[in-house]
């Protein structure tokens, strides 16, 4: 469930990267392949809306392993950190009927677990905007 408390309480026009964790089901909740292939159906709607907004994909990776920290609870298969030139950007797509009717139910078809952390640069070798 999307977290728009804390969310309004950044500054909602600071730019944010979003760093997703992503546990994929098995075999798709709509019975349409695998999680992976519900993903990359979410995928397809998303980047176009992301983009229609100013953001960007910055880094899409398999997650391999916990190197360090607690292994319980850290078993992701997909990691994603998406630009955003705004909080408001963000939530701008997020809650959009356009968002909820075409990718949402996608991403609930592929995640058994889906965690986004918005994060404020400190530093950073990427020069975005």
């Amino acid at each position: 469930m999307l977290n728009i408390a804390g969310l309004e309480g950044l500054d909602r026009n600071a730019p944010v990267v979003m760093l997703n964790l992503m546990r994929f089901h098995a075999h798709s909740r709509d019975g349409n392949g695998s999680g992976w292939d519900a993903y990359l159906r979410y995928s397809a709607i998303t980047v176009p809306m992301i983009r229609a907004r100013g953001g960007t994909l910055l880094w899409t990776g398999e997650a391999k392993a916990v190197a360090l920290g607690p292994h319980a609870g850290n078993e992701w298969d997909f990691v994603a950190l998406v630009f955003y030139p705004s909080v408001a950007a963000f939530l701008d797509m997020m809650t959009s009927e356009a968002y909820e009717r075409e990718a949402d139910p996608h991403r609930v078809n592929a995640c058994a677990e889906h965690v986004i952390i918005a994060t404020n640069e400190a530093y950073s070798k990427l020069k975005i905007a």
